[in-house]
Formats: C-alpha cells, structure tokens, sequence
C-alpha cells in the first residue's frame, strides 16, 4: 500500500512497473488516471488550483486504501494526488490496484476512485474567464459513494 500526495506529476508507466514487479499471485493490474478538462458545464477553464491539508489529508487516503484491502483481496496499491495549480491535459490522480484476479483489481480501482472524489480533502477551484469558482460535490459522485456503503 502506498499513498503519496505531491506537487509535482507521476510516470504512469514507471508506477505501473513498480507495482507488476511486486510478486507472481498478481492476474490482474487496474489503472485510473484522473486529468484536468478544459471545461465544465458553463465555461471552460485555464487552470484548475487543487488544496489540501498536509498530514491529514494522507491520513485519510490511507484509510481509503486500507477499506479497500479489507474489501478484496488485493496484492498492491497505489495512490498518487497532486496539488497546486495545474493546466488542462496535466494528471491529477492516479490509481492503481493489483490482485490475483481482474474483477478484484477492477472493483477496487473503481472503489478507490469513487472514494477519493467524495472522502479525500481536498479543495478544487477552476479558473474560468469568468473568474475562480470552486468545485461543488456532484450528486452523481455521491450516489456512486452510496452504492458501496451498501
């Protein structure tokens, strides 16, 4: 298990690699890379300034993937979030589980993601023409969250 959050962007590739090379059960690797549009319902948008807490926010995403190594049955994971102000086409967060088998990788990146948009801090605000915003949850994002707690 792994979590790191940091300014500065990730090499899928080179973290895909890191975690294939963790032992011989592993059947299936799923990955979810998160990026910055370039719009939103009303605008579009030259940068995106993501925030957090330092300390509790990676309190927090440990117990994510903690709640998802209790869930399945999983060989390795890893989440990487960035913060800081980034540019449309850059990389948010990436997410990538390991198991024996693909339906357990693929449910727990899945879980991981839905997680992390509705329980990790962090603050987004998007810079439009029409000036700063931030990020209201969306209601989908919540009913996802809803559909595991069940």
């Amino acid at each position: 298990m792994t979590v790191r959050v940091q300014r500065e962007d990730f090499d899928v590739g080179a973290e895909m690699a890191s975690i294939s090379g963790k032992g011989n059960k592993t059947g299936g690797i799923c990955c979810f890379v998160g990026v910055v549009r370039d719009f939103t319902e009303h605008s579009k948008i030259s940068s995106m300034t993501l925030e957090h807490y330092p300390g509790m926010t990676e309190k927090q995403l440990k117990l994510i993937e903690e709640e998802a190594h209790q869930r399945w049955s999983l060989e390795a994971s890893l989440i990487i979030h960035r913060y800081g102000e980034l540019s449309p086409g850059e990389s948010i967060v990436l997410v990538i589980t390991a198991s024996c088998h693909r339906k357990e990788a693929f449910e727990s990146c899945e879980f991981l993601i839905d997680w992390l948009k509705t329980k990790a801090p962090f603050w987004k605000k998007e810079h439009t023409p029409n000036g700063a915003q931030w990020v209201q949850a969306k209601f989908n994002d919540e009913l996802a969250t809803q559909e595991w707690e069940k």
